[in-house]
C-alpha cells in the first residue's frame, strides 16, 4: 500500500495548478482560481479526490473565496480539527 502524501501548501498548489493547466510556480495565493479556468466540475473532482485522501473541505466554504490562500486556510483548519 502506498503511503499518503502529507498535506502541504505546495501539494495543494500543485493540484490546483494541474487542474487549471499552469505551472505551480505561476499560481499565487491571491490568484482567483475561477479566472484561471477552474470550473465547478474540476473543483468537485479536486474536492472528491482530496476527501478520499483525508482532507474534507465543504463546497460552500471553498465557493466563498476562490483563491489558493483561502483554500489553504480552510485546509489548515480542517486538518487541525481532524487531527
Amino acid at each position: 500500500m502506498q503511503a499518503k502524501r502529507p498535506w502541504t501548501h505546495a501539494r495543494m498548489r500543485a493540484d490546483l495548478a494541474r487542474a487549471v493547466r499552469i505551472p505551480p510556480d505561476e499560481l499565487e495565493d491571491g490568484d482567483n482560481l475561477i479566472d484561471l479556468g477552474l470550473d465547478s466540475m474540476r473543483a468537485m473532482t479536486l474536492l472528491t479526490r482530496w476527501a478520499e485522501d483525508g482532507l474534507q473541505l465543504e463546497l460552500a466554504a471553498v465557493a466563498e473565496k476562490t483563491t489558493l490562500g483561502a483554500w489553504w486556510s480552510l485546509a489548515e483548519r480542517a486538518l487541525q480539527r481532524d487531527a
